[in-house]
């Protein structure tokens, strides 16, 4: 219902009980009560009977008050119907849209599970528009997900045919972060058999389920409680340190951010040195470490360190300036 429309409804209404109590009290000389009580029965036509004695005055005044409710109610009605309508129209009109994006998702990552930890991956891989896939089997997440706009699909994430559903065989990875460590070890493993090139990042509330996570097929495991101890004991230890990675990574206000960009064939930086690349002085990003393509990770790599194709460099900078570099290495 449209907001304007309501309050246009409500408006009428309002003047209508006044005129209508008002008007019983000028010709009838009733008490407020009474006349308010016989502008609302007369309104809404129930027929409870007259407070009193009506005049011939008072009668005519009635049918003009039960003609006049009659046609506001009516109004309200046709306003709440019309409403209902639209609010069906537009779900269907959003699971359709959400239909035709899941069919058409390729390179996507699918994330079982819609809970806190869900919430927070979600809301950070559509920050930064990663395409994925949502399952959770809570109904009542359905209307924040549609609200989104997050393709989703209400389900179980341990049945083989709901990852085929979230075409699992398209993806490029997988995130299991479920309740029940039982549950994220089945998924994996489900996983791993329908697509084995695929990603697969698991969580972990249990030290033990880490290692059968890592045999069932995941290629990383994180354990939320482990790492959430590890950094408060780091912000007593190394307050400084951990202010300062707060900061670069988390706090967007100061425009700072770390990121890994990948060097492409056609980057002119292809075959560079570090100190040929002028990085540093261009762009005034900083490059922390270096991946090689063979998973060698290279921590404050020195300035002969060469940049080759399909490397991994991690930077630090401002966002401009790494939108620049990130431009730069993709050969664009």
């Amino acid at each position: 219902m449209g907001q304007g429309r309501a309050v246009k409804a409500l408006g009428i209404l309002v003047t209508i009980l006044l005129i209508g109590t008002i008007g019983y009290r000028h010709l009838e000389e009733w008490s407020f009560l009474d006349s308010l009580y016989m502008t609302v029965i007369s309104i809404t036509t129930v027929g409870y009977g007259e407070v009193g004695e009506v005049s011939d005055a008072g009668r005519i005044f009635t049918i003009f008050v039960i003609f006049s409710g009659i046609g506001i109610i009516a109004y309200i009605l046709g306003m709440v119907a019309q409403a209902m309508v639209e609010l069906q129209v537009r779900s269907i009109i959003g699971r359709r849209k959400l239909g035709l994006k899941m069919r058409a998702i390729k390179n996507h990552y699918i994330l079982c599970g819609f809970g806190r930890i869900g919430k927070t991956i979600a809301r950070e891989m559509k920050l930064n528009k990663i395409p994925m896939v949502v399952i959770d089997n809570t109904p009542e997440e359905r209307e924040l997900l549609e609200a989104e706009e997050i393709p989703f699909i209400i389900g179980d994430a341990t049945v083989e045919e709901v990852l085929l559903e979230a075409r699992i065989e398209k993806a490029k990875g997988l995130v299991s972060v479920v309740a029940s460590d039982a549950d994220n070890l089945f998924i994996t493993m489900s996983a791993r058999g329908l697509n084995p090139e695929l990603f697969i990042l698991a969580r972990s509330d249990q030290e033990h389920t880490e290692k059968k996570l890592l045999r069932a097929g995941a290629n990383k495991v994180v354990s939320p409680y482990l790492l959430g101890g590890h950094k408060m004991a780091q912000s007593i230890i190394k307050p400084a340190v951990t202010d300062f990675i707060e900061f670069t990574v988390h706090n967007g206000k100061i425009g700072l951010g770390m990121e890994e960009l990948t060097v492409s064939e056609e980057s002119r930086l292809n075959g560079a040195s570090l100190i040929d690349s002028r990085i540093r002085q261009d762009m005034d990003v900083i490059i922390v470490a270096i991946r090689k393509k063979e998973g060698e990770m290279k921590f404050n790599p020195s300035s002969e360190s060469a940049i080759e194709a399909e490397d991994t460099l991690i930077a630090l900078g401002k966002s401009d300036d790494l939108e620049k570099l990130g431009a730069i290495l993709s050969g664009k």
